[in-house]
């Protein structure tokens, strides 16, 4: 299918390679490079959603690469990197977004779930991640984006595995940052922390509770939220936070993690569940399901049209001055309050001085 806008192809267009991207934010984030004219290979498993989505960025301006695989398969992710080099020759960015959960409390979790969710959320970015550097550390060049999410910093009920997974690749992420910075490496590293956002993952889940899944509001459409990520994975800093939620709930998490603590208990718990009666489901944890539900979901009613997105750095930097600014105000008042309390006594003369002056 030709382009929509008339871009023309060479081997200097850019390319990015999204994992997750039949569905949800990553179909989003591969529409949005396709609309900048960029050559964009869409992994995921969903063969029907697969062929929509690349309609959709090519429909967009884009070119697009087709590569139905599974994430949490390490060698059919290296393939798939090297057949992305074998036909446009190069990775210039490379954007892990796959993921799988499982809604249940932690004690109804099965292994094979839990594992299962490690795979796809955790490994899955690992396998990515690893299968790109193969490729940009020859050139020394190339950026990695890593799809986050405010639970990668404060985790919610009834998502435990998915939670686990999210904070483990922060930590697999840092470590490889400090990796690539020891050998002078030119390849860029960033993560992407997201709010909720509405995709169709609420109504393909697997979940064993008894009512039907919704996000935790306020939720976000996906369309500004792959513009940011779009952002994040130019511009490349070291974290970006996108959305007021997860700003808050990552600071929150910083300053009182034990009121949040209890904050989730009342609100995450409720707060992720619809007023409709539903029954346990496979869902897509283990099988893609069929049909094409396209990047949105179905609280469109209930999303916001606009996000805003901010370096992590910036934002850390803003509560570390602000938490001096506090702990300077503290000392300053706490010596302003003691000099006032202070008193001058009388030196007391020694007892017979005293008696000395009293008989003179």
């Amino acid at each position: 299918m030709a382009p929509a806008t008339g871009h023309k192809f060479t081997r200097n267009n850019p390319v990015v390679v999204v994992t997750g991207a039949s569905a949800g934010v990553g179909r989003a984030v591969a529409v949005a490079f396709g609309r900048d004219g960029w050559r964009v290979a869409l992994i995921a498993r969903g063969r029907e959603r697969l062929a929509s989505a690349a309609r959709e960025v090519e429909q967009a301006g884009g070119q697009a690469l087709v590569i139905a695989a599974d994430v949490a398969d390490a060698s059919a992710i290296e393939s798939a990197a090297s057949q992305v080099v074998s036909t446009w020759g190069r990775i210039d960015i490379w954007i892990n977004n796959a993921m799988a959960s499982v809604f249940a409390p932690a004690t109804d979790l099965t292994p094979d779930e839990i594992r299962r969710v490690t795979d796809v959320t955790y490994l899955g970015q690992v396998h990515g991640t690893l299968a790109a550097l193969r490729h940009m550390r020859e050139k020394n060049k190339g950026t990695i984006v890593q799809i986050g999410s405010a639970l990668s910093y404060r985790s919610i009920p009834l998502q435990s595995a998915y939670c686990a997974a999210k904070f483990a690749v922060r930590g697999f992420t840092d470590s490889l940052r400090s990796e690539l910075q020891h050998e002078g490496s030119r390849v860029r590293l960033t993560m992407v922390q997201l709010p909720a956002v509405d995709t169709p993952q609420f109504d393909w889940a697997r979940s064993h509770l008894p009512r039907g899944l919704q996000p935790v509001g306020p939720i976000h459409e996906p369309e500004p939220v792959a513009e940011a990520i779009m952002r994040a994975a130019l511009e490349a800093p070291r974290e970006m936070w996108i959305g007021s939620p997860t700003i808050q709930a990552i600071l929150g998490t910083m300053v009182a993690p034990g009121f949040l603590d209890r904050m989730m208990a009342r609100r995450a718990w409720e707060g992720q569940m619809t007023d409709e009666p539903a029954m346990p489901r496979d869902g897509n944890l283990f099988d893609a399901p069929p049909g094409d539900p396209g990047a949105r979901g179905r609280f469109g009613s209930r999303s916001r049209q606009h996000v805003i997105s901010v370096s992590g750095t910036t934002m850390r930097g803003i509560l570390a001055a602000v938490a001096l600014g506090c702990v300077a105000g503290a000392m300053t008042i706490a010596w302003r309050v003691g000099t006032k309390r202070t008193v001058t006594r009388p030196r007391r003369l020694p007892e017979r001085e005293r008696a000395a002056r009293m008989i003179g």
